[in-house]
């Protein structure tokens, strides 16, 4: 269950599955599979963007590294973010950083089935060994509904 603060009344319900199609993102060993269940562009809620990532074996997802830890839209937007696992096999790990520009923060993470990983701040790329197949039920929330980040500068010519 996804929740966070709302403002405009809209009613409790469930979201999914109809209309919501499996998307490829990324190529090569950055391929992901993405579910996006509440976009910034369905009127379900007023601050939460719901994804699922399903990262195949020796993949990277949420990657290239990015960030979204400031209001300055239409730049980047501040959105709060978490990441449950779920791996496969359950006995599998993957690997999650979680780090900032300045160097204040820089957090490398063993997962295991189930954990979760709070991003507080600064870019969080995710990697599945090969071996296991990553999970995760990405929920993001702010004050404005919007999905804008910005890479990290090493990897920002892998934008293009």
């Amino acid at each position: 269950m996804c929740k966070a603060p709302g403002k405009s009344g809209h009613a409790a319900g469930r979201i999914g599955p109809d209309g919501i199609t499996l998307t490829q993102r990324g190529e090569g060993a950055n391929t992901r599979f993405i579910n996006n269940i509440a976009t910034e562009n369905q009127d379900y809620c007023d601050s939460l963007l719901v994804t699922e990532v399903f990262t195949p074996a020796g993949h990277w997802s949420s990657y290239p590294s990015h960030r979204h830890d400031e209001d300055d839209f239409p730049r980047i937007s501040y959105l709060e973010e978490t990441y449950y696992h779920r791996l496969n096999p359950g006995n599998g790990f993957g690997i999650q950083r979680v780090y900032a520009d300045d160097g204040q923060l820089d957090e490398t993470i063993s997962v295991s089935d189930g954990d979760v990983v709070l991003v507080p701040r600064g870019h969080h790329p995710c990697g599945a060994p090969y071996g296991f197949e990553m999970y995760y039920l990405n929920v993001m929330a702010g004050p404005l509904r919007k999905w804008r980040f910005v890479p990290a500068p090493a990897v920002e010519h892998l934008m293009d």
